[in-house]
């Protein structure tokens, strides 16, 4: 008697600069509102593969699986709940070709992982055929996995408030950046919000990156204290811009330039010029409409690479840092609930529900 069930569809390969990629189920939705396959999603890498593969280079990598595709319905994984048809894989995973190398990173905890560090773009086209449509690199090089290359500044809307607001404010980030030195590249974030990514000299800690974009955060919001929040508990942000600067954090990381995110649409985190930034739309950017603008454009990333240069000098931040310590009272910033307790840290407690705080 016949099998009842579909044939699976032959797979396919791809040569990717001299390796061969297999790609299996090829013709598997992964958007289905805009009908687009896995195959179409390996092939998207492939054509901005300059830029892509230039975001990732010899950068621990974790990797966000979607392997049945974006639906209706379909939830991330988190640490709560395991129960969602995406997930985050941090180590790399079984069966990886041997030309997959890794980098050995150290989490808040203090255990350890061995992380994809894509070498060549055969490595981001075999993480895409598993599913893997955001890759999220640490701000290091596999070479050195404790100091930060770059700044990674976040402007996150927060209720209320959308990529426009933010785009209102990328302006006076990119000036108080030139007052400290620093030459900073804009990106959608593929959603709501714009990242700012600042290449530095690889030469300070998590702790001093992080301390000098808390440093940065509050002059921001000392001058937009309309628009912009440094406030940690969503309570207490209102409808600002939050610079999410524990994204500086060891271990917590941004989407890379060119990774697709998980929405109906399929939009990608795009670099920008300054100049675009007030005139464009994360809808602009999406899978199918990105390899023509990267043919056009070229990767307005390239500066951000690994061992790139020049790079900057984060000493006028946390010299700023000082001064709002001494001079404003300015202390740390609670850390992501997974930490432990850090040096200096205030007390990690929802304002409304610290029974301590003056009423």
């Amino acid at each position: 008697m016949p099998s009842t069930s579909a044939a699976r569809p032959p797979a396919t390969e791809l040569d990717v600069r001299g390796r061969t990629v297999r790609v299996s189920s090829p013709d598997k939705p992964y958007f289905a509102d805009r009908g687009i396959t896995k195959l179409q999603v390996v092939e998207y890498f492939v054509s901005v593969g300059d830029g892509i593969l230039a975001a990732l280079l010899d950068r621990p990598t974790t990797l966000e699986r979607w392997p049945k595709g974006v639906f209706e319905g379909a939830r991330l994984a988190t640490r709560t709940d395991s129960s969602g048809d995406a997930f985050y894989q941090k180590r790399v995973p079984a069966g990886a070709p041997d030309y997959v190398r890794t980098a050995r990173i150290a989490f808040p905890s203090g255990r350890t992982a061995d992380e994809v560090a894509p070498s060549e773009l055969a490595v981001v086209a075999w993480a895409a055929n598993l599913g893997t449509l955001t890759f999220h690199p640490w701000p290091v090089t596999a070479d050195d996995v404790d100091s930060p290359d770059q700044l990674r500044i976040d402007l996150d809307p927060q209720p209320g408030t959308d990529f426009s607001d933010a785009a209102r404010i990328a302006p006076r980030v990119r000036e108080l950046l030139e007052e400290h030195g620093l030459v900073g590249y804009p990106k959608t974030s593929g959603g709501r919000g714009i990242h700012v990514f600042v290449p530095i000299e690889p030469r300070w800690s998590f702790v001093e990156a992080r301390r000098a974009t808390i440093a940065f955060g509050r002059e921001l919001e000392s001058r937009m204290p309309d628009e912009v929040t440094m406030k940690w508990w969503k309570e207490e942000r209102g409808s600002k811009i939050f610079v999410d600067y524990n994204q500086m954090a060891r271990d917590r990381t941004i989407a890379s330039a060119y990774s697709i995110r998980a929405n109906p649409r399929g939009t990608v985190s795009a670099p920008l010029t300054w100049d675009e930034v007030p005139d464009v739309h994360p809808d602009d950017f999406d899978v199918l409409t990105m390899p023509a603008r990267f043919a056009q454009v070229g990767d307005l990333f390239a500066p951000l690479a690994a061992h790139a240069s020049p790079r900057g000098s984060i000493e006028s931040l946390l010299e700023l840092a000082d001064r709002q310590e001494h001079d404003e009272g300015h202390g740390d910033l609670p850390y992501p609930p997974e930490y432990p307790k850090m040096p200096g840290e205030p007390k990690r407690v929802q304002p409304s529900k610290d029974r301590d705080r003056e009423r």
